[in-house]
């Protein structure tokens, strides 16, 4: 995935986060979805992360992997 298509997908999500978070009252569904986008976006900015360290080291970004959303929820901010 190319840095454009991460930074387009983090876009819409966040985009689509925004519309969820304007009510006040949120139902079961929603609150999931919400949890589901905050786990995509980490993915996300954790990909984007990654292949820009590996171009920086002179590395083929294009290895860069999606991680798990365990071990990206896992990390200490």
């Amino acid at each position: 995935m190319e840095e454009k298509d991460i930074l387009s997908r983090i876009s819409a999500l966040v985009d689509e986060e925004h519309k969820l978070r304007e009510g006040t009252e949120h139902t079961d569904e929603q609150r999931a979805r919400m949890n589901e986008i905050d786990a995509s976006l980490d993915q996300c900015w954790d990909l984007l992360r990654q292949r820009r360290a590996k171009r920086q080291y002179g590395e083929d970004p294009d290895e860069a992997e999606l991680r798990p959303e365990p071990q990206v929820e896992g990390y200490l901010q």
